[in-house]
C-alpha cells in the first residue's frame, strides 16, 4: 500500500493508472474506521483493479459550532485497517484547498430538508470536498453508505447534474451486534447513552411495522419511543426525491437525526 500526501501527486499516479487502463475504485472517509468503512472497502475491492481510499476530515462540511476539533482521529488505525482490507493507494492530504480556494458545488432541493435544515452549508461542504476528489482520484467507481442516506443521494444527483463519469454505489448500513448503526462518533457515548440510543433503531422499526399506511400516525408512534435529548427529525420520505410522504404508497425511506448530550446521530430504514 502507498500513502500519498500530495494532492498534485495523488492526480498523477491517477492518471497514469487509467491510462494504463486500471479501473479505479474510491472510498472517501474522514477516518476513525470502523467495520461500516471496512465494508464499503470489501465492496470497492470487488469493483476495481487499484483501490483509493482517502482520510479527510473536511472543514467545509462542518458548522461554526459543530464538534470539528473533536471529531475523532486514529491516523495509524486507520491505516493499519486499510493495508488489511488491500488498499492500495491511502491519500492523506494536510489540505485539499488551495489558497484562494473559491468555488462551491451546491445541491438545490434534496439538500433543504433533514440534515440539510439543521446543518446550514453542510451538504455545499459535502459536495465542494467530494467533486475535489474525484477531479483528483479519477475514480470509475465510488462507494458512499447508505448510513448517510441523504449524503448518498445528493451525490448521485450532483454526478447526474454535472455529467460526472463516476459510478456512485450505495453501501448498506452497517450495525453493531446491538443494531445500533456504526458511527465515528459512537465513541462517545457512554453505557448510558448507548443504551438510549438504540432507541434510534427501535423508532424506525415502529414506523416501518406500524399497521396505519397513514405516515403521521406512524411518525406519532415512532416519537413515542424515542428516549433523546433533542430531534432534528423523524421523517419518511421518498427514496430518490426525499420529499416527505404524507402516505405510503409505493418505495418510502424513514430517517432520524437526535442529539443525546453533545453527539448527534442518525439512522435511517428502508419501508
Amino acid at each position: 500500500m502507498q500513502t500519498i500526501e500530495s494532492p498534485e501527486s495523488l492526480q498523477a499516479e491517477m492518471l497514469r493508472l487509467r491510462s494504463g487502463g486500471q479501473r479505479i475504485g474510491f472510498v472517501p472517509t474522514m477516518g476513525f474506521l470502523h467495520e461500516g468503512h471496512l465494508s464499503l472497502m470489501r465492496l470497492a475491492r470487488a469493483q476495481c483493479d487499484h483501490l483509493v481510499v482517502s482520510i479527510y476530515v473536511n472543514p467545509l462540511q462542518f458548522g461554526p459550532n459543530e464538534d470539528l476539533d473533536r471529531y475523532p482521529r486514529d491516523p495509524e488505525g486507520d491505516a493499519a485497517k486499510c493495508m488489511s482490507m488491500g488498499v492500495d493507494t491511502l491519500f492523506l492530504p494536510e489540505t485539499l484547498y488551495a489558497d484562494g480556494h473559491s468555488t462551491t458545488v451546491s445541491v438545490s432541493g434534496l439538500t433543504a430538508g433533514l440534515c440539510g435544515a439543521s446543518r446550514p452549508g453542510h451538504f455545499d461542504g459535502v459536495t465542494t470536498v467530494v467533486a475535489r476528489l474525484f477531479g483528483l482520484v479519477q475514480p470509475h467507481a465510488a462507494i458512499f453508505g447508505e448510513k448517510d442516506y441523504q449524503q448518498l443521494a445528493v451525490i448521485r444527483r450532483m454526478v447526474r447534474d454535472l455529467c460526472l463519469p463516476v459510478e456512485i454505489i450505495g453501501g448498506e448500513l452497517v450495525r453493531d451486534e446491538d443494531g445500533l448503526a456504526l458511527s465515528s462518533r459512537n465513541k462517545f457515548l457512554d453505557t448510558e447513552s448507548r443504551a438510549r440510543a438504540l432507541s434510534l433503531r427501535r423508532t424506525l422499526l415502529t414506523m416501518r411495522d406500524h399497521p396505519s399506511r397513514e405516515v403521521s400516525a406512524r411518525l406519532s408512534a415512532g416519537r413515542g419511543v424515542l428516549e433523546v435529548d433533542k430531534v432534528d427529525y423523524l421523517e419518511i420520505v421518498h427514496p430518490d426525491t426525499l420529499t416527505p410522504l404524507h402516505e405510503i404508497d409505493g418505495p418510502a425511506r424513514a430517517l432520524v437525526a437526535a442529539w443525546i448530550g453533545n453527539t448527534r446521530l442518525i439512522d435511517n430504514l428502508e419501508l
